[in-house]
């Protein structure tokens, strides 16, 4: 009978090599995630496989060298920086004698220690048990028996099928609850449709300066670190751009601009359906801000896997501008870029020292003036429409 391992922070780091390439780059996030866990890493572990072990993802000589490392330096948990299934990371502990923890779990795990409102931490907690009822199947080995004591024992019902059933039902009260607060956001974001107001979103990897940026545009003071997943809970400010003229006279215009949780590369998909009703502000914007970090030589990457993460919620199709973020770390300096049509496509700034803020901000103004001329017509082609139909 197998009994999991207690839980640790001090972490023996596993990262194999499976001819992906960026296995420098991805080492590094993998560092940078288990600092945001708030894990101590002792020492990295790699290798090189052509394909993952069925039943270990790792080799047996491999798992071998893990847990006498993992002796050697005192760690009490092995974090792998790839997706285990249930009976892989069973065996794993079972072989180790540790806990083992897979790259979905830390993330999950990040994610529980930043959400700080109430969405945020019903997105978490579904998400969790979202990703612990593929646990459930084929787990451990304790859950399999009966459960006993006084007026327990018998025929009844096993502690796997009272988990499972237990652990339906919430994750079903956590859905009804997420969807009566999307249907909330809904309705606010009608309102602002009324109103004509323009609906911007900042987008981008983690980490990549959304919300520096959102708090040099807004004065906002969110929490803004150099951290994976600062930022999860999505906050929302009014910006007023006093640089737009307007037919009607008006010298300015009104958005709202919001800052989104970051992406990152194998975002768990069960995140991103526990996180739908936030990831849909950002499908039903206006415009998307796609914050890159320049300075990054894994920005390519990065962007790419924003783009998924984008067409995975369906915000593919969403216009979006990219901002260049941290070009006082790079040679570049700061500009808008323009498109063969003469749309602006990319704006190149420092959120951290301000170079180029006002560059963005003119464009801002200038996307605000085309969107309230499109509304403008569409509203004198509905009328006309009405008047002829009358």
């Amino acid at each position: 009978m197998f009994e999991r391992p207690a839980s640790g922070e001090t972490a023996v780091l596993v990262q194999l090599d499976f001819g992906e390439g960026d296995f420098d780059e991805r080492l590094a996030e993998f560092r940078l995630l288990l600092g945001s866990a708030g894990a101590q890493a002792v020492g990295v572990v790699t290798g090189r496989r052509a394909a993952p072990d069925p039943a270990r993802f790792a080799g047996k000589g491999k798992v071998t060298e893990i847990a006498g490392f993992a002796r050697d330096h005192g760690a009490n948990v092995v974090v792998f920086n790839h997706e285990l299934s249930p009976g892989q990371q069973r065996n794993l502990e079972r072989e180790l004698e540790l806990r083992v923890v897979d790259r979905s779990s830390l993330i999950l795990d990040i994610f529980a220690q930043r959400a700080r409102s109430h969405e945020g931490k019903l997105q978490v907690e579904l998400a969790q048990l979202q990703h612990l009822a593929t646990r459930l199947v084929r787990g451990w080995s304790h859950l399999e028996r009966q459960k006993g004591g006084i007026g327990l024992r018998g025929p009844g019902e096993k502690q796997l099928e009272t988990d499972r059933r237990l652990l339906g039902k919430r994750v079903a009260l956590l859905k009804d609850r997420l969807k009566l607060l999307e249907r909330q956001r809904a309705v606010r974001r009608r309102a602002r449709t009324r109103r004509e107001v323009l609906a911007v979103s900042l987008v981008g990897y983690t980490n990549a300066g959304k919300s520096t940026l959102f708090n040099a545009l807004t004065k906002a003071g969110a929490y803004a670190a150099d951290k994976l997943f600062a930022t999860l809970d999505t906050t929302s400010r009014q910006l007023w751009v006093p640089t737009c003229e307007l037919a009607d006279g008006r010298s300015g215009c009104q958005i709202v601009l919001s800052d989104t949780v970051g992406f990152i590369r194998d975002l768990p998909h069960s995140l991103v359906a526990a996180f739908h009703a936030t990831l849909e502000e950002t499908a039903q914007a206006d415009v998307l801000l796609h914050v890159v970090d320049s300075a990054s030589a894994a920005r390519d990457q990065q962007i790419e896997a924003v783009e998924s993460v984008l067409s995975e919620i369906g915000a593919a199709d969403v216009p979006q501008i990219v901002i260049w973020n941290k070009i006082d770390q790079t040679a570049a300096g700061a500009g808008i870029e323009r498109n063969d049509c003469g749309k602006i496509s990319r704006v190149r700034l420092s959120a951290r020292s301000g170079e180029g803020l006002d560059l963005l901000r003119q464009a801002l103004a200038e996307i605000s003036l085309e969107t309230a001329t499109i509304l403008g017509s569409d509203t004198q082609h509905e009328a006309a429409t009405l008047v002829d139909f009358a």
